[in-house]
């Protein structure tokens, strides 16, 4: 059994769409590769002069350390600190990138898997060299993440995509996510990957899809935009129909856009 640590960083997690992520489930992600998590550090800015004026925001961020905690994780608060710059203005600053990286690097001796939470570029370095003491490191991030890292970690899961790592809406029935591998632009269909369990291997990429099935804002689109889909590997969010023959297909598809 592979030893694992966890390493998230928090605030650049959160602020790419992943403010619904369930804590326990990352745990579970980790485990399902085969894994015995050892060590689960969450890296997070703390705004101590915010919270002594808010009691409502210290309250709801109290709470917030307190249920990441219940899960299991051990909690590195970066202080939130302000300065003037020359020009007058107050900068606020949080950044908690450094002490991830050097834990990361320490806390690897005694592991042989590492997952890294984030999607910032900056890790780059820290991703190969924990890889050059022939550890595996893979990402965990959602919007916004460096090509340069997905290329250099052994596997990338998207937050968007891995079942169960955001909390389900709370407004309708749970929908699919996906994204499309392949596109026939001229007859407007397509094939659709969906991961079906936590593993790289579980994955289906026969969910047929069909460019009559696709709404932009309650609109129909275009051969143009069905196959920018694919090639911006956009997430694409349906449901799903069995049909006749044994097939599976999306219907009721849509961009999938985490900011709303």
């Amino acid at each position: 059994m592979l030893k694992a640590g966890i390493f998230l960083d928090v605030e650049n997690l959160t602020r790419n769409g992943g403010w619904g992520i369930r804590y326990e489930a990352i745990k579970e992600l980790v485990e399902a590769q085969g894994t015995t998590v050892l060590r689960a550090n969450a890296y997070l800015a703390v705004d101590r002069d915010r919270e002594v004026d808010d009691i409502k925001y210290r309250n709801r961020s109290h709470d917030y350390r307190s249920a990441i905690r219940r899960t299991g994780f051990h909690l590195v608060h970066k202080i939130v600190k302000r300065y003037i710059d020359s020009e007058g203005v107050t900068v606020v600053k949080a950044n908690a990138d450094l002490d991830l990286a050097v834990d990361a690097l320490l806390q690897s001796d005694n592991l042989d898997y590492i997952l890294l939470g984030s999607g910032d570029g900056d890790f780059l370095r820290l991703v190969r060299a924990i890889q050059n003491r022939g550890k595996r490191v893979d990402l965990l991030s959602f919007a916004n993440t460096s090509s340069e890292l997905i290329m250099e970690v052994d596997n990338h899961f998207s937050g968007f995509l891995m079942p169960g790592i955001l909390r389900p809406e709370d407004d309708g029935p749970t929908r699919y996510r996906g994204v499309m591998h392949a596109v026939n632009e001229e007859r407007g269909y397509g094939f659709i990957t969906l991961h079906t369990g936590l593993q790289p291997t579980d994955v289906r990429y026969d969910i047929f899809c069909h460019i009559t099935d696709f709404k932009t804002n309650g609109t129909a689109i275009g051969n143009d935009q069905f196959a920018y889909f694919k090639m911006k590997r956009s997430i694409l969010e349906f449901d799903l129909e069995e049909l006749e023959d044994g097939r599976v297909k999306a219907i009721n598809v849509s961009a999938f856009n985490w900011q709303e």
